[in-house]
């Protein structure tokens, strides 16, 4: 479990493909204090450490996860959201975050509001996943505040720090960003679309 509020950024060194699947090493500024089988989220997926070498650590994604996320457009030298799982002592930043991309999106528009950042999400429609204004949404695994929502597109303003600190300054309309929508939502639109739910409407 994560809360969307980014460590630090990692940069991609090596890309090994091994039958359907991606070896990914990465180095960070906390690398030194990763263990073997550590979760860590990149860019919001959710992904183990498999191997730790000096500087550099491994992860693994898998076919499945290839195809949920943007993972498979990294490139040698691509800077990376980095967030360690969650310790259950202090405060909650952000907000519940799996580490589950639900699907990808892509950045619409950017428009600079002297100093923030207004970004505007497309995804394709569906009726599992929604926003609401003021609600939260995880892009790349950053937690953020939705300011605008429609059926299929949101948008989302970006604070200075976050735009500097996180890869969202490399962000160019046209990219292919992960997406992992509230999950509190996501229950919701689950049971709405249970039996129990047409029940109670058919009686009403």
């Amino acid at each position: 479990m994560f809360t969307g509020i980014i460590e630090a950024t990692g940069k991609v060194e090596k890309i090994d493909r091994n039958e359907g699947n991606i070896d990914f090493v990465l180095s960070c500024p906390f690398t030194q204090e990763l263990k073997i089988d550590q979760s860590l989220a990149h860019n919001g997926c959710c992904l183990t450490v498999v191997e730790i070498n000096s500087d550099s650590y491994k992860v693994t994604a898998i076919n499945e996860t290839l195809e949920k996320t943007n993972l498979g457009a990294w490139n040698v030298g691509t800077e990376v959201n980095l967030e360690r799982c969650l310790k259950f002592e202090g405060r909650l930043d952000g907000h519940i975050v799996q580490g589950h991309v639900d699907k990808t999106g892509v950045v619409e528009s950017i428009e600079d509001q002297n100093g923030s950042y207004l970004i505007t999400v497309s995804y394709k429609e569906t009726n599992e996943y929604r926003t609401v204004p003021q609600g939260s949404i995880t892009l790349n695994g950053t937690s953020l505040t939705v300011a605008e929502s429609e059926t299929n597109q949101f948008s989302v303003a970006i604070i200075p720090y976050t735009w500097e600190f996180t890869n969202m300054k490399h962000l160019k309309i046209g990219d292919v960003v992960n997406l992992e929508f509230d999950i509190i939502g996501k229950y919701v639109a689950k049971l709405l679309k249970s039996p129990l739910s047409n029940m109670v409407q058919k009686y009403q």
